[in-house]
């Protein structure tokens, strides 16, 4: 009997420690006390200028803490460099999974490195929350359903630029300059949805690589194939390279930029202010250069959070608006979890947003997402380079991916 007692015992010893454990799993990354959330972000590397939004991440979540956090919970913010390099993007994922046990990831930046962990968050069951890219991929609810997109998609972007492009030179030729991954051919495929059978009678499209050192050759060759409007579909230091060098040589086309290089202070100043006057990009956000927003509530509220935690920020740079909002949008989602921070619960509730104001967006443009709509932003609005700011025209635009 003493025996068969503390084989019981035993066993009953054993089967104790198993519900604890089922708990930590629901609850991975969540204490009592503090919410681990993780990013990624190019802090060096060919995509520097990027580290300002890694940079305005931290800071808008450490003003948040300083207004108590959610639920009595503050938020322990973990971002690495990745250096825009896919083989570190996915290390320093499997860093914030398996050894910081973040409860989940939040605007990881850039196509190529989000891709690179794609399949790895999703097997993981990890949400990666707005993710900083506008590629299709990642507002794909059906394959990936761990991964939400953040910022509209590249897609749509092209499409608009493709219409606005035959409507200002009906019947010119198209010059695409596109980074050599998912980022840039995202671009060609959204002016073939426009172009159809056009697309190879009237497009040159040219590459470039990350590693590159110039865009040099790829901008003579547009300019040898004599096309009246260009896009630039590049990052920001190619672009600012590309807006100088068409400059240089006094090669005027109707120029267009994708808005993920549209910073002023990351591009456009580097580039030469007077050598951008003409420029055409579009918007989803509030220029913080531009005085038509100095007094609005959203963009003071912004200043005043990087003069506090970010003292000595170029408030110039629109990365760093891009990365506030992108805090801004996450806050609602944790709002909405109650008690519950489980995984699953948070994906849950990213994907249950209704009508959500973020303050840095343009008006008029909120944040709507379901279970089946993974586009979290959906609408942008065109703007033209004055030589002192970005003038915004046009109605707010929207459309969906073919």
């Amino acid at each position: 009997m003493h025996r068969r007692h503390l084989l019981k015992a035993a066993a009953a010893a054993a089967f104790v420690p198993a519900t604890p454990s089922i708990v930590r799993a629901a609850t991975v990354g969540v204490t009592d006390t503090e919410i681990r959330i993780g990013s990624t972000a190019a802090y060096s590397g060919p995509a520097s200028a990027y580290g300002a939004i890694g940079r305005a991440h931290a800071a808008t979540w450490q003003w948040f803490n300083d207004q108590g956090g959610v639920n009595g919970r503050k938020v322990k913010f973990l971002s690495y460099d990745d250096s825009y390099s896919p083989p570190k993007a996915i290390e320093q994922v499997r860093r914030l999974v398996e050894q910081d046990e973040v409860a989940c990831l939040c605007n990881t930046l850039g196509t190529a490195a989000n891709t690179a962990f794609l399949k790895y968050v999703n097997q993981k069951q990890v949400p990666d929350l707005f993710v900083g890219s506008g590629a299709d991929k990642f507002q794909d609810p059906k394959t990936y359903p761990w991964t939400i997109g953040w910022q509209p998609s590249y897609r749509v972007e092209a499409q608009i630029f493709a219409k606005y492009a035959l409507k200002e030179k009906p019947d010119g030729k198209i010059g695409i300059l596109y980074q050599n991954d998912d980022f840039g051919k995202d671009y060609l495929n959204g002016f073939k949805d426009v172009l159809g059978d056009r697309f190879d009678k009237i497009v040159t499209a040219v590459s470039y690589e990350v590693t590159d050192a110039t865009i040099d050759s790829q901008a003579i060759t547009l300019q040898q194939a004599k096309v009246d409007s260009v896009l630039s579909a590049a990052t920001p230091k190619f672009a600012a390279q590309f807006i100088r060098k068409l400059a240089d040589m006094n090669w005027k086309p109707l120029q267009m930029l994708s808005n993920v290089s549209s910073s002023v202070g990351a591009v456009i100043e580097p580039a030469g202010v007077e050598k951008a006057i003409g420029l055409i990009s579009n918007t989803y956000y509030k220029d913080p250069s531009d005085p038509h927003w100095k007094d609005d509530p959203g963009i003071v509220q912004w200043r005043a959070v990087m003069n506090k935690y970010l003292p000595g920020s170029d408030l110039n740079d629109a990365f760093y608006v891009y990365g506030y909002g992108a805090v801004m949008t996450m806050i609602p989602v944790l709002k909405q979890c109650g008690n519950d921070f489980s995984r699953e619960n948070l994906m849950r509730q990213a994907t249950n947003l209704k009508n959500v104001e973020v303050p840095t967006l343009l008006p008029g443009i909120k944040v709507n997402t379901s279970p089946t709509n993974y586009h979290t932003i959906g609408q942008v609005q065109l703007m033209r380079w004055s030589g002192k700011s970005w003038e915004l025209f046009g109605d707010v635009l929207s459309g969906a991916s073919t």
